[in-house]
């Protein structure tokens, strides 16, 4: 599908739309006018994590075009929860918990969105918590059925799987519509995006916008985005991967990146960053041993997106530095303390994985040993009796974790 827009074009060969409504009629608007376009993003956490990416990157394409592409803070949507995708009712927070969020994530939508120009991040709050319940039921209650929320798919799978869904959720389907009812009114907004799971959502935003409003509006909803392997993006086996650095290393979060399986490399370099859809083509064709450049180029663009170039050139020397060429990096993860004294026989390697926070569990750094998944200076650890006796009379030792994950055990 040949698109005439700028805008719809780039992210429709990158991979970004799954389902929209009417695609063609937005297509004629926006290949002629700049518009209006928002994600709504809850702030459950202090830090968005890769799961975010996507939406992020939707909201960089459209400013990227000349349109005002507004980030959407939940402030008070995030005080009901959202059930779209979800098992359980989210933990409620509290007013302050979720304006320190704010504070946190505002840096993160900087770095996609050019909010010295046109576009904006907007907080929900501003005039959700001055509704009046009583009114807002008689005018907008009775524009949504019960019959049709039933129908989307983020409350079916709740209720097939017999998990509880409560008033206040349903709730939040109903100010979801109503936050793209008042963009659009007050801020001219024709258009919301959202992952897979907010299709439901934006259907319900454009009926009463063109019920109430008597205006046009359209909806684009990105696929939700798995690994290879099924599993969902930006969960790994020690939580989720955070764009906030506070959250998570420079090294970390480019070595995520650096280790996707080969399978995803192409499908994320198209999503993730903003190379040449060419450039990109060059690089999907790369096989084998050749894959792992594409890879480290993956890294290095996603963390400068997302970070800073500044932060993604340290992440790359420190990858060079440690994994190529056996430098040990001092800006590596590193214990430095008189009292881990490694000469001391009740000091194991666990104690040094442990508090490197390298490894979430001693269990888990024992079953990696016996996978050989351990190095200590670059050769396999095999001791048995898990001591450090062997490197008794080093003051420095380097721990690897995997292709991973590396920290330096300084004993002074």
């Amino acid at each position: 599908m040949r698109l005439k827009s700028e805008f719809l074009n780039e992210i429709n060969e990158r991979g970004f739309i799954y389902q929209h409504i009417e695609i063609e009629n937005l297509d004629n608007i926006i290949s002629k006018n700049k518009v209006s376009g928002y994600i709504g993003f809850d702030i459950t956490s202090d830090s968005l994590h890769v799961g975010s990416l996507i939406q992020l990157m939707l909201l960089h394409w459209l400013d990227y075009y000349g349109h005002q592409s507004i980030a959407l803070i939940g402030g008070g949507t995030t005080l009901i929860g959202d059930p779209s995708g979800k098992d359980q009712t989210r933990k409620i927070l509290s007013k302050n918990e979720i304006d320190k969020n704010i504070k946190n994530i505002e840096i993160t939508f900087s770095k996609f969105i050019n909010l010295k120009k046109n576009s904006l991040i907007i907080n929900n709050y501003d005039w959700l918590s001055n509704l009046n319940y009583i009114d807002f039921l008689r005018e907008f209650g009775s524009r949504i059925t019960l019959n049709k929320m039933l129908t989307f798919e983020s409350v079916k799978s709740r209720l097939d799987r017999e998990q509880p869904l409560t008033i206040l959720e349903f709730n939040y389907m109903l100010l979801q519509a109503y936050d793209f009812f008042y963009l659009n009114k007050n801020h001219n907004c024709i258009l919301q995006m959202g992952g897979s799971d907010q299709w439901g959502n934006i259907l319900s935003g454009v009926d009463l916008i063109r019920k109430i409003n008597k205006k046009d509006a359209y909806g684009i909803t990105s696929p939700l985005i798995t690994n290879s392997n099924g599993s969902k993006m930006g969960k790994t086996a020690d939580g989720a991967v955070w764009l906030n650095k506070t959250k998570i290393s420079n090294l970390d979060f480019f070595q995520f990146w650096r280790n996707i399986n080969d399978k995803d490399v192409s499908r994320f370099l198209y999503l993730f960053t903003k190379l040449p859809i060419n450039e990109i083509k060059k690089l999907s064709s790369l096989q084998d041993q050749e894959i792992n450049e594409a890879k480290k180029i993956l890294a290095y663009e996603v963390t400068k997106i997302v970070r800073g170039k500044d932060d993604a050139d340290e992440a790359l020397e420190i990858t060079n530095n440690t994994f190529n060429s056996k430098i040990i990096d001092q800006r590596l993860p590193t214990i430095s303390q008189k009292e881990l004294n490694i000469r001391n026989k009740s000091f194991t390697i666990l104690d040094a994985i442990e508090k490197l926070e390298l490894v979430k569990s001693r269990s888990e750094i024992k079953r990696l040993i016996k996978s050989d998944g351990i190095k200590v200076n670059d050769k396999l650890y095999k001791n048995n009796d898990l001591s450090l006796k062997d490197y008794s009379e080093l003051n420095e030792i380097k721990i690897t974790i995997g292709k991973k994950k590396v920290g330096i055990l300084k004993i002074i």
